[in-house]
């Protein structure tokens, strides 16, 4: 595989991190540079793990969840994206601040939902006989890259939206999910 073809796969993996890197920043009253850069790195570092355990499980583990990887990702959008809904809807009453993506379970959470299906293509690459660093390195490189621009976005668009953008972060990860599942049940 070349590496002008890695670098598309790079892209098609990374989306869901800039959808969720969006879709995160919505939801948060402040944004750090420290707190992008820690999602930043933990998107990355799972689109690269995610990766190279594809690559070295072979057919034990991605042959296991393969057939309902889509339903995982699913779940774990929709868990944050309603909890992100509920906080947005409890800080408008004069409760919770925003929930902060960027550390803890919700960050964990969110890094495996981006990069499940990095676990498959790693399988896929293998038998293609691609070189797992060099994809590893550039896959996880661009989900870093997508995640940080993700938030520039997000943190322009919250500026427009203004009370409503906790309720629309929470709205695109659960159309996130829906994305990755709707294929699945409909194909």
């Amino acid at each position: 595989m070349d590496l002008a073809s890695l670098f598309v796969l790079a892209l098609a993996l990374s989306v869901d991190c800039f959808a969720v890197a969006v879709g995160g920043s919505l939801s948060m009253r402040t944004l750090y540079r420290r707190q992008v850069l820690r999602v930043a790195i933990a998107f990355g570092l799972f689109q690269a793990g995610m990766l190279i355990a594809g690559w070295l499980s072979g057919h034990t583990i991605a042959g296991y969840i393969e057939g309902y990887d889509h339903w995982v990702a699913f779940g774990l959008l929709l868990i944050v994206g309603v909890r992100m809904i509920r906080e947005s809807l409890e800080a408008d009453l004069g409760g919770a601040k925003g929930m902060d993506m960027t550390r803890g379970k919700t960050l964990i959470v969110l890094s495996v939902a981006t990069s499940i299906d990095s676990l498959a293509v790693g399988l896929g690459l293998g038998f293609l006989g691609a070189q797992l660093l060099l994809a590893a390195v550039l896959i996880g490189g661009v989900a870093f890259a997508a995640t940080i621009v993700g938030f520039a976005v997000g943190k322009r668009l919250g500026m427009s939206l203004g009370k409503w953008a906790g309720l629309a972060g929470g709205i695109v990860l659960i159309g996130l999910g829906l994305r990755i599942l709707l294929p699945e049940l409909l194909g």
